[in-house]
């Protein structure tokens, strides 16, 4: 693939023209769309490249239009982007297929590394099985209780909610999720719930 095209989708005019600049200074060939409606009219007509879309946008909201590009078998990969407070939602479109997803305002280094992952997505996505495999031995130093932890991360709880499941206090949740990301060697909550996801594509199968 010679020239990146990011989709981005946005019902914000400011967040359009900052994104896209951030992206064309970075060498990206950007298209923008004011709705999930606009992209989605489009989309059969557009070349290969990554989604950026908003998840809270009046009309269709990301997740509604991530699920009518599933629907329509559209594999082009997508990176959320995500207001503070909209976690439990953001870990719903990555279970829904989103690449990752990046919190606003985000820095040029954190969308770059978004959408790093969503170029290697595109260009070899016949290789999720062997890091399914690999994510899976990775987890397997997590201790059951560190476990337990992910999984309430998984299912998109609150550190409080995961305490209260568990019988334990949120500070000592706090203090697994700690060891979690040292022992799978990962900066952030979302590259430890992609290790997750893809190691639970080998559970299920």
């Amino acid at each position: 693939m010679t020239e990146k095209i990011v989709y981005l989708v946005d019902d914000e005019e400011a967040i359009r023209r900052s994104a896209g600049f951030m992206l064309r200074t970075s060498g990206h060939k950007v298209e923008a769309f004011a709705s999930g409606d606009e992209l989605l009219k489009a989309v059969r007509d557009l070349e290969p490249g990554c989604i950026l879309l908003d998840i809270r946008m009046p009309g269709m909201d990301g997740m509604e239009v991530q699920q009518a590009l599933n629907d329509r078998g559209i594999a082009m990969p997508v990176v959320i982007m995500t207001g503070h407070g909209d976690i439990t939602l953001a870990v719903r479109a990555m279970k829904a297929g989103a690449v990752d997803f990046i919190e606003k305002p985000f820095e040029k280094s954190v969308l770059m590394s978004a959408l790093e992952q969503a170029w290697q997505r595109l260009e070899r996505s016949d290789r999720r099985a062997a890091r399914a495999e690999e994510a899976a031995v990775r987890l397997k130093i997590l201790t059951p209780r560190e476990r337990d932890v992910l999984n309430g991360l998984v299912e998109g709880l609150p550190n409080k909610t995961i305490a209260y499941d568990l019988g334990i206090s949120p500070r000592t949740v706090e203090i697994h999720r700690a060891n979690v990301m040292a022992k799978l060697e990962v900066k952030s909550l979302s590259e430890a719930l992609r290790i997750a996801f893809a190691a639970g594509d080998v559970e299920a199968e």
